[in-house]
C-alpha cells in the first residue's frame, strides 16, 4: 500500500513538472508574438488622411496601405497594393495595375472601385475636414476640393481632377498638370485606402472642427473603427493609455510573426528608457541624444540610428505683424545662436542649418544661400531699421510632451532661443501648448505668431520639404508670395532630373532670402529596441515606413 501511494505521489510530481513546462512553454510562445513599443507622443486619430504628425501615421501605417509605397530603409518608391503604373504621353493620366483577391480587415474585397471610392472622398470632402490642418496632406500634395467651402481653394487649385475605373484591377488617376513628384506623394500613409464600407458604417466624415483647427469626430472610424489592407488592424484604444493591434487575419501578404503590438505613449524620455531597460517595453523611439552611450552600453539592448532627414525651424507668421516685415524675419535669423543650440541640446544627433533642405537631398544649395550668422547687434540694428522701438514685443509658442528628431527637447531649445532673442532687441512671450491635440493644429490654422516646430521626410523629395511648406499660401506661415510659388510649382514640374535638381537650389536660395522660416538644425533621430528584436529597418522617411510586420524575435 505504501509503494502504491508512493508510486502515484510520483506520478502525480511528474505529472505537475511536465504541465508547469507546457505552461512555461505556452507563456513564452504568447510573450514571443507581443511587442510593446513606446514613443513620446499619443496618436492624433486613426484616419490617416485627417492628420499629419508622425505617431498617427506610424500606427495607421501598420492598418493601412497606398497605391504604392517605399523601398524598406529607403525612400525608392516601390508597389503597394498597385503592381505597376504608367502614365499617359501628356503624364497627365497614371493608370495603376491593382493587386488581386486583396481584402479589407473587415472582409469586404479591395478593389478600382474603392480605390476611386477614396480619391472621390478626399476630393469631395465636407467642409470642416477642408481645413489645412486636418486634411494636411490632400491640401499640400492635390491643393483643392470640388465643392470649396469659403476661402478655400477650388477645382482650379486642384492637382487631382478625377478618378476612373478599368474593371475591378485597373484604376485611373487624372491630373490637371504635370507633377515628377506625384508618384511619391501617394505613396504617403495619408493616401492609404479605407474600406468604403467602413467609411459610410462608422461615418468617417462626420464631426466638427474648432477654431484651432482640431477635428472632433462624432463617428467612430478614426478612434475604433479604423479598416485598412494593411498587415494589422486595431484592437483597442485608450487614448494617452496604450493601443493595441493585432494581426489582420485577412492580410495578403506574409503574415506577421508578431501576432499583437501595444503602443504606449510616454512623453518623458527618462521614463521612456527606463521603462525599456525593466523590460516593461522592447522598443522605443526618439532616444535622447545624452543617452546613445548608455544604450550602446547595455548588452540587452540595440541603438538604431536614422539617416539625418530633417529640419528644425522657428516658424513665422506673416499674417501677424510684425513678421510681415522681412527686416523683422532677419533680424530673427540673426539672433539665433545655433552652434550653441546644438552643442546643448542635440549633440551627435543635429548640425546647425543655414537652409531647408537637407544636404544629402537633391536641389541642396551649396553656394548662394544668405548668410544670417548670429549677431544680436546686427538684430538690433535691422529692427530699428525696420522703424520699430525696441525692445520689440514678439509671442513664441512652443510644444509639450513630445520629442522629435528635429525637436529633442523643445522646452530647453525654446529657452535657450528666448535668452537669445531677449539679448538681440525683442521681448519674448512666452507660450505652450500639448502636442495632442493642441499645438500643430493651432500651428497649422496660423493660430501662432512664432513657434517651433520641424519637418521629417515624408518621401525624399525637395517637393516634400519646398512645395508642401512654401509653395501656396498656407495659414501656417501667413504668406503670399506668387513668384516663389511660380518657381516651386515649375520645379516640381520638371521632368529632366539635372535640370529639376538646379531648379531647387535655386528654390532654396530664395526661401531663404524671402525668410519665411529660420531653420536652424538638421536632425536625425534614433531607437532603441531589445537585442533579440530583428528585423526593425530605420529609413531617412522615419516612423512612416517602419513596417512592425517585419519584426521577430530571435530563436
Amino acid at each position: 500500500m505504501r509503494k502504491k501511494v508512493l508510486f502515484l505521489t510520483l506520478l502525480a510530481v511528474a505529472v505537475a513538472v511536465v504541465l508547469v513546462g507546457c505552461g512555461s512553454s505556452k507563456k513564452k510562445s504568447a510573450a514571443s508574438s507581443t511587442f510593446v513599443f513606446a514613443s513620446s507622443a499619443d496618436p492624433v486619430l486613426l484616419d490617416p488622411a485627417l492628420v499629419s504628425d508622425g505617431e498617427s501615421l506610424r500606427i495607421t501605417n501598420q492598418i493601412f496601405q497606398s497605391l504604392v509605397g517605399f523601398k524598406l530603409g529607403g525612400s525608392e518608391v516601390e508597389p503597394q497594393l498597385a503592381t505597376s503604373w504608367t502614365p499617359s504621353a501628356d503624364a497627365l493620366s497614371w493608370t495603376f495595375k491593382l493587386k488581386t483577391g486583396v481584402k479589407f480587415s473587415d472582409g469586404t474585397p479591395f478593389n478600382a472601385a474603392a480605390v476611386c471610392y477614396n480619391y472621390d472622398r478626399w476630393y469631395n470632402f465636407p467642409a470642416p475636414l477642408q481645413n489645412p490642418a486636418v486634411s494636411y496632406y490632400w491640401n499640400t500634395v492635390f491643393g483643392g476640393f470640388a465643392h470649396p467651402a469659403k476661402g478655400n481653394p477650388g477645382p482650379d487649385k486642384s492637382l487631382f481632377k478625377s478618378c476612373t475605373t478599368n474593371g475591378d484591377d485597373s484604376v485611373t488617376l487624372n491630373l490637371t498638370r504635370r507633377s515628377s513628384s506625384f508618384i511619391s506623394a501617394i505613396g504617403l500613409p495619408n493616401f492609404g485606402i479605407a474600406s468604403p464600407t467602413a467609411l459610410k458604417k462608422y461615418q468617417a466624415d462626420a464631426g466638427t472642427t474648432d477654431s484651432t483647427g482640431v477635428f472632433h469626430p462624432s463617428g467612430t472610424f478614426a478612434t475604433a473603427h479604423p479598416v485598412g489592407t494593411g498587415p494589422y488592424m486595431l484592437k483597442q484604444w485608450t487614448p494617452n493609455v496604450k493601443l493595441t493591434l493585432v494581426a489582420n487575419p485577412n492580410y495578403w501578404g506574409s503574415k506577421p510573426a508578431i501576432t499583437t503590438v501595444i503602443y504606449k505613449p510616454i512623453p518623458d524620455n527618462t521614463a521612456r528608457l527606463q521603462a525599456l531597460q525593466s523590460g516593461e517595453i522592447q522598443g522605443m523611439d526618439y532616444v535622447a541624444p545624452a543617452d546613445y552611450s548608455t544604450v550602446q552600453k547595455d548588452s540587452k539592448l540595440q541603438l538604431l540610428k536614422r539617416p539625418v532627414s530633417s529640419i528644425g525651424y522657428v516658424g513665422l507668421n506673416q499674417a501677424k505683424p510684425p513678421m510681415n516685415n522681412l527686416l523683422v524675419r532677419e533680424a530673427v535669423a540673426h539672433a539665433i545662436d545655433k552652434a550653441a543650440i546644438i552643442k546643448a541640446v542635440y549633440g551627435q544627433t543635429g548640425e546647425a542649418a543655414n537652409q531647408f533642405l537637407p544636404p544629402s537631398l537633391f536641389g541642396f544649395a551649396k553656394t548662394g544661400i544668405p548668410d544670417y550668422a548670429y549677431s544680436p547687434a546686427q538684430s538690433k540694428a535691422l529692427l530699428q531699421k525696420a522703424g520699430l522701438k525696441l525692445p520689440v514685443k514678439i509671442d513664441f509658442w512652443y510644444p509639450t510632451g513630445v520629442t522629435r528628431s528635429y525637436m529633442p527637447d523643445p522646452q530647453r531649445i525654446f529657452q535657450a532661443m528666448q535668452a537669445n532673442l531677449d539679448a538681440a532687441g525683442f521681448q519674448v512671450v512666452p507660450h505652450s501648448a500639448p502636442w495632442r491635440p493642441d499645438y500643430l493644429g493651432g500651428a497649422q490654422s496660423g493660430q501662432y505668431q512664432m513657434f517651433l516646430l520641424g519637418w521629417i521626410a515624408d518621401y525624399y523629395d525637395p517637393q516634400d520639404f519646398l512645395n508642401v511648406h512654401f509653395g501656396s499660401d498656407t495659414p501656417l506661415f501667413g504668406f503670399n508670395n506668387p513668384s516663389l510659388f511660380k518657381e516651386l510649382a515649375t520645379a516640381d514640374a520638371e521632368p529632366n532630373a539635372a535640370l529639376r535638381t538646379k531648379d531647387y537650389e535655386q528654390a532654396s536660395i530664395n526661401v531663404m532670402k524671402f525668410v519665411p522660416v529660420v531653420p536652424y538644425a538638421w536632425g536625425s533621430s534614433a531607437l532603441a529596441l531589445n537585442k533579440n528584436i530583428l528585423g526593425y529597418v530605420p529609413g531617412p522617411i522615419g516612423p512612416i515606413n517602419e513596417p512592425w510586420a517585419d519584426l521577430h524575435y530571435a530563436k
